[in-house]
């Protein structure tokens, strides 16, 4: 396994979103908070496609997988 850590920014172009800080802070400030029994994959934000990336990283403990629980937790916040 490719022990490269990402970061947000790579994560948000990963999913095809602008990727620079501010927009980053806009996205995640404009979509929290996550309800509790939302799991991330399953937010009406995403795309099918976004989604779908997201529930596969996670269930293949991908290398996305860690910050893609960053990004969970910021969303719950």
């Amino acid at each position: 396994m490719d022990a490269h850590a990402h970061s947000m920014p790579e994560l948000f172009a990963q999913l095809g979103l602008d990727h620079d800080e501010a927009s980053i802070q806009a996205f995640i400030q404009g979509n929290a908070p996550l309800p509790a029994h939302v799991k991330l994959p399953d937010a009406a934000f995403w795309s099918p496609a976004q989604s779908s990336f997201l529930r596969d990283a996670w269930k293949q403990d991908a290398d996305w997988a860690e910050l893609i629980d960053q990004l969970d937790v910021c969303l719950r916040e």
